[in-house]
């Protein structure tokens, strides 16, 4: 069969489209806590446009290069190289919000655990690419393959961000599965997993909070439970067409990182149940065109790539609406393509960029 010629154009629509949403919403729900802190309403859509740009710059050099130049040695170790020393050198820099997780550089900021994702679907997608015949071989296959994914996980844990590795776990998993791994094998990783996360939650007070307020948010309103409190009165106020663009009240200082971690509060506060579902079916449309690609890719690389980056995406997405609605504990997992967050949008956005090339060679 012959080969495409043009990328997947739904894909790249919806891709234009999430980033669109992004830049509205962000604008609209940091405005007025930029003109307070800084002294523009602009502040935060300015530095996100500028994120947006060279990443959609990133996404479209990507979307030219053909994919199977990732696929060498040296690319693949210089990447996990890399990442480990940006995941180990955040230890020797000045704390963030009380945590090990950002570059400073000046005056932008990258987290370079947003970097250990698409390195892990790099090194999973070259390294089972010819073991695929032989999953089950826990000492030659199984165990090497992890072992990146377990120490990537233990320096993100410690910086600490829970919901990242969590994340970067899940995406390994989908990988595995999709190569061909024993579900067996599956179901003890996570069985193996519950006992370092129950340690990582019961004796960590926050995290502890989180859960607590996940069950019951109004047995400490002020506190652990404000954050799903605000975002529920968000959603719930919002009705079907919401209260219109740029008139929401809980971004008003009331809701927690409006324009981050809780930025589809202010989606389902502005525009209602209309405009959650919108967004909700854009990434549906991302999942299934992705997953559509890697089934028509017959190149295992490519399609581990593809099984990579589209859970990648779909998995953040659904864990950060999750926890808008109350559906999962306060996690801080920002919403792909909308969220800001200049590391987080570019990364994305070059990793679509690969995913376009491997739809634009699939048969």
């Amino acid at each position: 069969m012959a080969k495409r010629v043009s990328v997947d154009g739904w894909l790249f629509t919806v891709t234009l489209l999430l980033v669109f949403v992004g830049l509205v919403m962000v604008f609209s729900a940091s405005a007025v806590m930029a003109k307070d802190r800084y002294g523009s309403g602009y502040y935060f859509l300015l530095r996100q446009m500028v994120w947006a740009i060279t990443g959609m710059v990133a996404m479209v050099v990507a979307m030219r290069v053909d994919y199977h130049r990732y696929k060498h040695p040296a690319v693949v170790f210089s990447a996990l190289g890399l990442t480990t020393f940006l995941l180990i050198s955040v230890f020797f820099l000045d704390r963030s919000h009380n945590t090990h997780r950002w570059i400073h550089w000046s005056g932008f900021s990258f987290q370079p655990s947003e970097l250990a994702k698409p390195a892990l679907i790099l090194f999973l997608a070259f390294f089972l690419e010819s073991r695929t015949k032989s999953m089950d071989d826990w000492r030659n296959t199984l165990l090497p393959a992890v072992i990146p994914t377990l120490l990537f996980l233990g320096l993100i844990v410690v910086q600490p961000d829970l919901g990242t590795a969590i994340a970067c776990a899940t995406i390994t998993a989908c990988i595995l599965f999709v190569a061909g791994l024993d579900l067996r094998y599956l179901a003890y990783g996570f069985a193996a997993s519950l006992l370092p996360l129950y340690f990582l939650i019961s004796h960590v007070a926050y995290r502890r909070a989180r859960i607590f307020a996940f069950l019951n948010p109004y047995s400490d309103p002020q506190k652990a439970g404000f954050h799903i409190i605000q975002s529920l009165i968000a959603v719930s106020t919002g009705g079907i067409t919401g209260v219109g663009l740029m008139e929401g009240k809980q971004k008003l200082f009331y809701l927690p990182e409006p324009h981050t971690d809780f930025i589809f509060s202010v989606i389902g506060e502005e525009l209602g149940l209309v405009g959650a579902v919108i967004v909700v079916t854009l990434f549906a449309i991302f999942l299934w065109r992705g997953v559509r690609t890697a089934l028509r890719t017959q190149d295992m690389f490519g399609r581990f790539l593809a099984v990579g980056i589209t859970s990648m995406i779909v998995v953040q997405a659904f864990i950060n609406i999750s926890v808008v609605l109350g559906l999962m504990p306060t996690k801080g997992i920002p919403l792909p393509f909308i969220s800001y967050g200049g590391s987080s949008l570019f990364i994305t956005l070059a990793c679509v960029g690969v995913l376009l090339n491997v739809s634009k060679q699939a048969e």
